[in-house]
């Protein structure tokens, strides 16, 4: 079998491919709702029969919550292990789709042609990239590719309760020397990207409470502590005028980056700038001395992503309200222990309240940041497809946003992840009219077969 036999497969079928997605894509698999959970069920067999009907050994296997896909195929001895997610985010608001979310159809647009529904890119598309490639390479040799495995899980979505206990159960089922993700996207419409490191997360509620009840503004104010007054000077106290957070051992023990990095990332640095001009932005807004890309995939942050306290409906009140709640995340890397930062989170808010207030503090979720090495031999396989299959040559980014099951896979299995997918920055993953590029599809199934070929 040469590569271009197993290239022009792919071709051959790719309206065959096409059709099985959008088969895919009508299942309604939110993991979020309840009322969704069976179709969570159905996804999870579709995919394990997808999956049987290439050869594939395939299971839909029990978790403490949504059920897992696992498949093997006929080496023991596996090589990579390819993860995706078969759950989808909910669809609201309805009344912003363009046409039924669960009825996916097929544009035509400037651009080229797209696939249009809830799941399209994020991941539905994505994992069958893989999937399709291996159907091909089966219809072209007869046989599996050999040392691969496929974890398919169901609650992605909904912040993957049951994976941590299903990866420690199942460690033996799902060893492999490297995982495979395709949960992230291109870095341009002809760049393709593989993630070097990914920021982990942390999110605290903080409440400040005061009086033992709303008070009145004009007998009480001046006199009473107000609660929003205070949390909302905390609040503002948590960056420097350089864009720097001030927690105290926020940024200890935070390596440089890697001076090869820093070279390609500034040779990026110009085509970066629609990151904000796409949003009606202009100026980064993080450390003054920090590059946009260093901002977003190698620098820790902290932001507000909410305040409420007091009176907020229509008209005026005016009361000093009891409480005030801020919701604070932190993007971390390297380097940072996400219970540390919490610690010194806490100790820096609790200093700045005054003794007759309390604060009482909620946690939403911590993971690590996570790195990986580049050295495994189906690193530079994955490099060599994309540079033959894309436009241009690969980049190596990070990711500003967390994916924890990469971080799980190395403390929990032990092996590094390569992250490259084939999505892109207007597929309004989460949002209404969610959409995949056909030629992101196309080309990544394109760019597994060379890898697979040269496995």
């Amino acid at each position: 079998m040469t590569t271009q036999t197993l290239l022009d497969e792919i071709d051959r079928t790719v309206d065959q491919a096409t059709g099985r997605l959008l088969e895919f894509l009508r299942i309604p698999s939110v993991s979020t709702d309840p009322a969704h959970h069976r179709d969570c069920g159905r996804a999870a067999d579709w995919l394990a029969n997808q999956l049987r009907d290439i050869g594939f050994e395939s299971s839909v296997q029990p978790t403490e919550g949504l059920p897992a896909v696992v498949a093997v195929g006929p080496s023991e001895n596996s090589t990579a292990l390819f993860y995706g997610h078969y759950d989808v985010q909910p669809t609201d608001p309805l009344d912003k789709w363009d046409h039924s979310p669960f009825e996916p159809i097929i544009e035509d647009r400037a651009g080229g042609r797209v696939i249009r529904g809830r799941g399209a890119s994020d991941d539905k598309g994505q994992l069958m990239t893989f999937v399709e490639a291996c159907r091909a390479y089966r219809n072209v040799t007869g046989t599996l590719p050999r040392g691969v495995r496929f974890f398919f899980e169901g609650e992605e979505e909904s912040g993957s309760p049951s994976l941590v206990p299903f990866l420690e159960k199942n460690r033996s089922h799902l060893s492999s020397s490297i995982a495979l993700i395709c949960d992230t996207g291109l870095f341009d419409h002809d760049t393709p990207a593989i993630v070097t490191m990914l920021r982990g997360l942390l999110a605290e509620e903080v409440t400040v409470s005061g009086p033992e009840l709303d008070l009145h503004s004009g007998i009480y104010g001046g006199a009473a502590a107000n609660p929003l007054r205070i949390l909302s000077h905390i609040l503002s106290q948590l960056h420097d005028h350089q864009g720097r957070v001030t927690v105290p051992g926020f940024y200890q023990n935070i390596p440089e980056l890697p001076d090869d990095l820093r070279t390609q990332w500034k040779k990026l640095d110009i085509r970066s700038q629609s990151l904000l001009t796409s949003v009606g932005l202009a100026h980064p807004a993080g450390e003054v001395d920090r590059s946009l890309l260093e901002m977003v995939w190698s620098r820790p942050t902290c932001e507000i992503n909410g305040i409420t306290g007091g009176y907020g409906g229509d008209g005026f009140k005016t009361v000093i309200p009891a409480t005030a709640t801020a919701k604070v995340s932190f993007r971390l890397v390297a380097g940072q222990d996400p219970a540390t930062i919490r610690r010194q989170f806490r100790t820096f808010v609790q200093s700045q309240v005054p003794a007759d207030c309390s604060v009482a503090f909620g946690e939403y979720g911590a993971s690590p940041a996570c790195s990986f090495s580049l050295d495994h031999p189906l690193f530079d396989h994955v490099r060599a497809a994309l540079s033959a299959e894309w436009p241009e040559d690969p980049v190596m980014v990070g990711c500003g946003g967390s994916i924890p099951v990469a971080g799980y896979f190395k403390s929990i299995l032990g092996i590094d992840s390569v992250l490259t997918g084939f999505g892109l920055e207007d597929d309004q993953i989460h949002s209404p009219n969610e959409k995949y590029d056909i030629r992101s599809f196309h080309r990544g199934m394109r760019t597994w077969a060379r890898v697979l070929s040269n496995w």
